[in-house]
């Protein structure tokens, strides 16, 4: 008798929680999503699907006249899918954005904003101009923040949701490490944000997707025949041409094996705005890629190096 007594107090300290109202589903109709990054990938698929929900979708595309764009309007007809010009870089789309929202907001008000905008390329550290790095940070980086910034008090007075586009390279590289950079960058600040933002009930949700880019085009493949005539001088004193190729030839590889069924993200996106208890993060990877970010995670720094640079190299520089 008294051994079960364990068991029935959990069982009391458990029953309120049982018992507990869940809370109804979220009702898409009369509520806005503002979404960056439309013109292809996982912003794309995601304003369909949000559209069919019955959301009121925003859907920002770097090029409104080109064929993505078209393609939004054409699939989702006149009515609550309005595509924007929407240059993340720029602080006078963003403030057009926030006016547009503003002038057609439905009566549920704005729900929804995610940071899904993002730009990818290859290269080792001193291959790469600090012109792109500069770029890639405001894309990437600032792009995210400066939309986040304006749409927060929105946000704020409809106790909406905040997604963020990030990777599983954000843990460690592989060859763009300029890509990882930013998206470490931006998990730190949506984990600040997230903590900020918990006082005003906005929810701010990571999606860390790995290897999706046969789905997404956000990195075409790679030409070692380009990478070397763009490389400097200095850097072709270093490396050799057998040495680019063969990272080209790996980086290919690796994109080569990606999934071509982004919608598996886009649940999570939508998982994001839509559920009553959202995840801090959610990882959409293959086994494989989740177990380098559990080796990157609790194994000393020595043992991911060891991991990763089994991978890499084995041309012997000049």
């Amino acid at each position: 008798m008294w051994a079960a007594a364990p068991l029935l107090l959990l069982l009391l300290l458990l029953l309120p929680r049982l018992w507990r109202r869940r809370p109804a589903p979220l009702e898409p109709a009369g509520r806005a999503v503002l979404i960056t990054g439309c013109d292809s990938g996982f912003g794309h698929l995601l304003a369909l699907r949000l559209h069919r929900l019955g959301f009121t979708v925003f859907a920002g595309c770097l090029c409104p006249g080109g064929e993505g764009a078209r393609r939004l309007q054409r699939e989702a007809g006149a009515g609550r899918l309005r595509v924007l010009r929407l240059d993340v870089t720029r602080a006078r789309d963003v403030l057009a954005a926030k006016e547009l929202v503003l002038s057609h907001l439905p009566e549920r008000g704005f729900w929804g904003l995610v940071n899904n905008a993002g730009i990818s390329t290859f290269g080792e550290t001193g291959w790469l101009p600090m012109e792109k790095y500069e770029k890639f940070a405001d894309v990437n980086l600032l792009g995210s923040i400066r939309t986040t910034l304006a749409f927060l008090p929105l946000l704020r007075k409809y106790k909406g949701r905040i997604v963020f586009m990030s990777s599983i390279i954000a843990y460690f590289a592989l060859g763009n490490g300029i890509y990882s950079m930013t998206k470490a960058a931006i998990e730190k600040f949506c984990d600040a944000l997230r903590l900020e933002m918990k006082k005003f009930g906005v929810r701010v949700c990571i999606i860390q997707p790995g290897n999706y880019a046969p789905s997404t085009k956000i990195q075409p493949p790679v030409s070692a025949e380009e990478i070397w005539n763009e490389l400097s001088e200095e850097e072709k004193a270093v490396y050799n041409k057998e040495y680019v190729q063969e990272r080209a030839n790996f980086f290919n590889n690796i994109l080569s094996e990606g999934s071509t069924n982004g919608n598996e993200v886009v649940d999570a996106m939508v998982d994001a705005l839509m559920s009553p208890a959202p995840k801090a993060r959610y990882m959409v990877a293959k086994l494989k890629e989740k177990a380098l970010v559990f080796v990157c995670a609790l194994f000393p720094t020595v043992v991911m190096d060891s991991v990763l640079s089994y991978g890499l190299s084995k041309v012997k520089l000049a």
